[in-house]
């Protein structure tokens, strides 16, 4: 009996030893399918902005990510960054991923050298996501991913989410340290929080002050020009032919010059220029009401200044404009820029310093939104700056909570960028195929591809 015993377990030893090695080998395969799972993805970028997977580590070093990382990190922006392989599955991707994280914010997926992206339209408009990615396409990996990170902190709202200030050991479990920290971090959960809205809102004033200063430029050539205006009329109220309804315009002209000059130098914030170029605006059509009396014309009607630069004064019509690439608009103009235009020649364009060299005011930044709006005023902003960067990120409400409100009917309710939303999220945002809001095609079942325009 022994015997046979012996017998038959000899047989059995090769067969456990196999069944033990494919067990293994399971084991070992499973985090491999977890580490490209979209969940997996949605916990790593929950602890930090960038995630490359380990099939694709060959596009974004190590080091590179950790740098974008820091960078996405130190802009207190809710920016996701995504590094996959290029067969991962595309069906349903962003707005998975979107679900899987749980946070409101801007999602670019680099997918072996495909690029694409999508953001929560709090964050960042349509459209303005999709003229960042198309200014990218066809760079390598670091370069692109740098340098749509970098044009996107320039142009996005909201801020980091909160999760980001623990560590993470990229997706594979929770550390010691992590729950360290974390422990540590509920302890001094009051002071902490205490101390990064304290270093989110330093931050911020930082930026409106360097906002500020970029336009009090702007703004104090236009203050210039009005007075010069002024000299240039040589208008005396003792002159033959004065009488009061002149003098009063005149004395209205000389009020608003000396309050746009009073507001600007009582200026704290880039929202605080709308009072400026308000003042102005008024003054201008005063001038304009005294020369019509001084040469017997008919008074002028109450019109918006010339959309191609306010320093032109009234303007006298509406006339079609296409942007070079862009849609048609109406657009109020000056008599000059009207001939131009009748005659197919350029208006002449505002255009101002930027990091970029000189271009028009409404592709400068977002401090231009309220020294736009102090000049044509909140509900005829949106049709004129439609297509624009700077209409794009006056769409996000995110824009009013650091340049002001008053622009326009913008925006949209949800939650701000950086929040914790869920799955409670509008779906449309994150839309459409994969390649849907790029140049190197893939289509999509709705709302995401291939309406990018030539833009303007």
């Amino acid at each position: 009996m022994k015997a046979v015993i012996r017998t038959r377990s000899l047989p059995g030893l090769p067969l456990g030893l196999l069944l033990a090695l494919l067990l293994a080998a399971l084991t070992m395969a499973s985090p491999a399918v977890a580490d490209t799972g979209v969940s997996t993805i949605g916990d790593a970028l929950r602890k930090s902005p960038v995630y490359v997977d380990p099939s694709a580590s060959a596009q974004l070093s190590t080091t590179d990510a950790d740098a974008l990382a820091k960078r996405i990190k130190d802009a207190d922006k809710p920016v996701f960054v995504a590094v996959l392989p290029a067969d991962y599955p595309t069906a349903n991707l962003f707005t998975n991923l979107r679900t899987a994280t749980g946070i409101t914010g801007l999602y670019a997926i680099r997918l072996g050298d495909r690029f694409d992206a999508r953001a929560d339209s709090r964050v960042l408009s349509n459209a303005a996501v999709k003229n960042l990615v198309s200014s990218v396409q066809g760079e390598d990996a670091k370069t692109q991913l740098t340098d749509f990170t970098n044009r996107a902190l320039a142009s996005m709202g909201g801020s980091a989410p909160a999760s980001w200030g623990g560590s993470s050991d990229g997706g594979g479990g929770v550390s010691g340290t992590a729950l360290i920290v974390a422990g540590g971090v509920l302890v001094a959960g009051g002071a902490g929080a205490y101390t990064l809205v304290r270093r989110s809102r330093r931050r911020r004033e930082e930026e409106q002050r360097a906002a500020l200063d970029k336009l009090r430029v702007v703004v104090d050539e236009d203050i210039t020009a009005f007075g010069e205006e002024l000299d240039r009329l040589e208008f005396h109220p003792s002159e033959p032919g004065a009488d009061d309804a002149m003098r009063a315009d005149y004395e209205r002209a000389l009020d608003a010059y000396e309050q746009a000059k009073s507001y600007m130098a009582a200026a704290t914030k880039p929202e605080d220029v709308r009072s400026v170029t308000q003042a102005l605006e008024d003054g201008r059509f005063s001038l304009a009401q005294l020369a019509a009396r001084r040469e017997g014309r008919p008074l002028p009607e109450r019109r918006a200044p010339c959309f191609f630069d306010p320093r032109h004064g009234p303007s006298v019509a509406d006339a079609t404009w296409t942007p070079s690439g862009g849609a048609p608009r109406e657009v109020p103009v000056c008599a000059a820029d009207q001939a131009r235009l009748a005659d197919g020649r350029d208006p002449m364009i505002r255009e101002v310093d930027t990091d970029y060299g000189r271009r028009p005011y409404w592709d400068a930044g977002p401090a231009y939104g309220p020294w736009a709006g102090g000049y044509f005023g909140g509900g005829l902003l949106p049709g004129l700056l439609v297509g624009t960067v700077l209409g794009s990120m006056m769409s996000t409400p995110s824009y009013a909570s650091d340049y002001g409100t008053g622009y326009g009917d913008f925006g949209s309710g949800g939650y701000d960028g950086g929040d914790v939303s869920g799955a409670n999220f509008d779906s449309d945002d994150f839309g459409g195929g994969f390649g849907g809001g790029g140049d190197f095609g893939g289509g999509g079942d709705g709302g995401g591809g291939g309406d990018f325009g030539g833009g303007f």
